[in-house]
């Protein structure tokens, strides 16, 4: 497992969100470079978006969630073309950042 994972649930659905592009990124100043770039499977998740053996350096990154493409694919009318989720990484512990999402709004939480 990597030490950042997620996983997408499309609360009104009440299913996991398959098919949604997130691209993790990380701050160097006032930039973004980014670092890795998947696809949600079946179950919501990226298994491995992330070599495993690796910890990051400590710093700020940011999870940009690709939403539009995925309510387009539903057919389904949405306010926000993406989500972007920044937090701090301040040790080499696991991170888990979860979305719960529905076309007009969504939450996070640090997960485990």
């Amino acid at each position: 497992m990597s030490q950042i994972t997620t996983h997408i649930l499309d609360t009104t659905l009440g299913k996991p969100a398959a098919g949604v592009t997130i691209v993790l990124s990380a701050q160097q100043g006032e930039n973004w470079t980014e670092l890795a770039r998947g696809v949600t499977n079946a179950d919501g998740r990226i298994a491995n978006l992330l070599p495993t053996d690796e910890p990051l350096p400590l710093g700020i990154y940011k999870m940009k969630f690709f939403t539009k493409e995925y309510f387009e694919q539903q057919s389904t009318p949405n306010f926000y073309p993406f989500v972007e989720i920044v937090f701090d990484v301040a040790t080499t512990a696991h991170y888990h950042v979860p979305l719960l999402l529905n076309p007009f709004g969504y939450s996070t939480y640090r997960g485990s």
